[in-house]
């Protein structure tokens, strides 16, 4: 659309905002004025819904009152809690509710998923993925490469920026997969860069890798609850993603894992086993069947019983989701309200800062990445002092995520007029 510069236009489009009202149902934290901040990082960790409180409060209770009677009598039963998860986690990822579960943190998922679909041969045994990628990530990869007795400097393959950019072009990714496609295993990629907030081509990416014989997980850390995702169809072999971003879940809650149904139902497939990933109807008989008998779904990955206290305010963020309408809705309002932002930097003609986050719409999602070319750290300290919560990554980018359930269009000026006066 077209925007404009003034304050007044910025009012008028958090007027004519049919999601203005959700903002309401998240805690706002407060400055020392005792104003709402301006919460700009989302993407590092979600605001409280209001509702988290009461459910947490409620398992508390039932543990106090019920004990251990509450895995089977509690308002919401504690044995089949992740289950109510389920169905509108899966909405959010475009899946089938047989291929989601909700479990552990990020990186653990990843090595469980790793366990499964990371099988390298003398002649397959790479991985690739995008270069930045988040550090944990790099970490569990080289850790499962040299775990299978090989050598990471030989097994990583990554996709880089051309010399003097810094997002990847997808004719990079092509021409690797070109390349390396028949010494590659698996294919790691984010579905958001966690840097550049780059949104990669998830199911091109998929089809490309495939096509070459590649097994396909995604990261969506930045992308789940960001950036409408069809996981399903895209035929990914799996993804997994923590849920304290986008998610608003809290701190350390539980992540998430998708293995497609094609996989999911599969029982041969190698795996770490653990109890709660075992067929319901034997899981109880215990050292009377002592063979791990996998369920038909992603359920069969669950190695643990449910953490209640870290899942309940989940179920108060997703029911948010599915009140707002789901991705597509929020992925409008995030199309108008980065774009504003982008608009404001560029109509204020800044020489000392760059977006470095891709223009188009179909390659980013809420986050701007803000290449700031003099004095990073003291501007980084201005906006903090002003009032600003965004995030700032060496060397010298400042992050800035406007999310659609709870930040405003005034915000957006608000925090590019501070940017302005840096000259």
């Amino acid at each position: 659309m077209n925007f404009l510069p003034d304050e007044k236009f910025a009012l008028q489009l958090d007027v004519e905002d049919p999601l203005r009202d959700f903002r309401e149902k998240f805690h706002l934290p407060l400055g020392k004025d005792g104003q709402p901040l301006i919460y700009l990082a989302g993407n590092s960790l979600g605001l409280m819904p209001k509702a988290a409180r009461q459910i947490v409060e409620q398992e508390l209770d039932d543990w106090a009152k019920l004990a251990v009677d509450a895995h089977l009598g509690a308002k919401t039963p504690w044995y089949s809690y992740h289950e109510t998860l389920r169905e509108p986690a899966a909405r959010l990822v475009g899946a089938r509710p047989n291929e989601v579960i909700c479990m552990n943190s990020l990186t653990v998922n990843l090595h469980l998923m790793m366990a499964t679909f990371y099988r390298p041969t003398k002649e397959r045994f790479k991985i690739f993925m995008e270069e930045p990628a988040f550090p944990s990530d790099t970490y569990a990869v080289k850790s499962q490469i040299a775990h299978h007795g090989f050598n990471p400097r030989e097994a990583l393959v990554l996709a880089r920026p051309r010399e003097g950019e810094l997002t990847v072009r997808p004719e990079t990714i092509e021409a690797t997969l070109d390349k390396h496609g028949d010494e590659i295993a698996l294919v790691l990629f984010a579905g958001v860069n966690f840097f550049t907030g780059q949104l990669f081509d998830i199911e091109k990416i998929t089809a490309s890798a495939q096509k070459h014989g590649c097994m396909v997980g995604i990261d969506l850390a930045h992308a789940v609850g960001n950036v409408p995702l069809a996981l399903h169809d895209w035929n990914v072999d799996f993804a997994a993603w923590c849920s304290y971003k986008y998610l608003n879940a809290g701190p350390g809650a539980a992540a998430g894992v998708f293995v497609h149904e094609r996989h999911a139902t599969n029982r041969e497939l190698p795996r770490l086993a653990g109890w709660f990933g075992n067929d319901p109807a034997t899981r109880f008989r215990l050292h009377l069947e002592p063979e791990f008998v996998p369920v038909r779904s992603a359920d069969a990955w669950q190695i643990s019983n449910p953490p209640i206290l870290s899942m309940a305010p989940l179920r108060a963020s997703l029911a948010i989701f599915d009140e707002a309408g789901g991705m597509e809705a929020l992925r409008k309002k995030s199309i108008k309200l980065t774009g504003y932002l982008q608009f404001l930097i560029e109509a204020a003609g800044h020489s000392k800062l760059s977006v470095i986050t891709p223009r188009e719409t179909d390659a980013r999602g809420c986050q701007l990445s803000i290449e700031v070319h003099e004095h990073p750290k003291e501007l980084f300290a201005k906006l903090e002092a002003t009032g600003v919560k965004c995030d700032f990554r060496e060397p010298n980018v400042i992050r800035a995520a406007p999310t659609p359930l709870y930040n405003t269009f005034h915000e957006v000026w608000r925090f590019a007029k501070i940017l302005g006066e840096h000259r």
